[in-house]
């Protein structure tokens, strides 16, 4: 049996993280009221029912505060008692948020007369509080397409394999800010730049001349060796205290380059040693000048 909780903020992709997880086979009831969780579940997942074998159901911030902050309670409980389950939590930038609300003109679930869009998010980051501190993985959906994150919830979420936990190796640029849903975070700034060499300007760190050009430069060697130690290190520490996700970034100026040939590099070393490893570039394609 495996139950997978979703919640997040208005906005975020609930919907759609939930409407794929029922296109893979998932029995999905959204917006359950929290205290009625105990009894959905026993009603469904605590069963021998077949239908129920993988559930999911939504958590939005329309409930009991003390009912909310009971949820973390009852993951635990259910993990003793046997039931594999998971909290998966998304949010987005309170820019991007607001944005999506002005352009769908939808009204936010918390706002009210007297209460703005703005305040209803604060309201709603706070009153989510017990949930987002218990999720096994949040996604931060403010640079991610539909399609991007239906594919992050299969990838990361319904094809994860029982024995180890997911690992995304992640690139970006500091520029557009810092992944706030990575567990290591790696500054690889300081590492020659592939940019300043004309020719290599408009290739990625995918593409096999600027490979050559970083691989000849004995820094980013012991950069890269370093990084590996210090997750070989740290990794098996991780798995066995039970973490399901672990989401690695690496980021430099325009996330064009060191980063994303770092990334590259980490997800080959790694895929298969402590669970399925993945690679995220998420500004690759912004192609932006450094």
């Amino acid at each position: 049996m495996r139950l997978i909780i979703v919640s997040g903020l208005s906005g975020s992709g609930k919907s759609v993280a939930l409407n794929m997880l029922e296109d893979l086979d998932y029995y999905c009831v959204d917006n359950i009221p929290a205290g009625l969780l105990p009894g959905f579940i026993a009603y469904t997942v605590r069963t021998s029912e077949p239908a129920y074998r993988l559930t999911a159901v939504g958590v939005d911030a329309r409930n009991r505060p003390e009912d909310l902050a009971d949820v973390p309670r009852l993951v635990a409980e259910l993990r003793r008692s046997g039931i594999g389950c998971e909290v998966v939590f998304l949010r987005a930038e309170n820019e991007v948020l607001l944005k999506r609300f002005s352009e769908t003109r939808r009204r936010h679930p918390l706002s009210r007369e007297g209460i703005g869009l703005q305040e209803a998010l604060e309201q709603e980051q706070r009153l989510l509080e017990p949930v987002a501190g218990a999720a096994d993985l949040t996604i931060d959906t403010s640079r991610l397409s539909v399609h991007e994150l239906r594919e992050m919830v299969r990838a990361r979420v319904v094809d994860r394999p029982g024995a180890g936990p997911s690992l995304l190796f992640e690139s970006f640029a500091y520029r557009h800010g810092v992944p706030d849903d990575a567990d290591f975070v790696f500054d690889a700034r300081a590492l020659p730049n592939p940019y300043w060499d004309p020719s290599l300007r408009d290739h990625t760190g995918r593409d096999a001349p600027v490979v050559k050009f970083l691989d000849e430069h004995g820094e980013v060697a012991a950069f890269l060796a370093d990084l590996v130690g210090l997750l070989e290190r740290w990794l098996p520490s991780l798995v066995r205290s039970n973490r399901s996700y672990l989401t690695i970034a690496v980021g430099c100026t325009g996330g064009q380059h060191r980063s994303v040939y770092l990334a590259e590099k980490l997800a080959a070393h790694f895929n298969g040693r402590f669970g399925q490893a993945l690679i995220r570039h998420r500004d690759l394609a912004s192609r932006r000048h450094e």
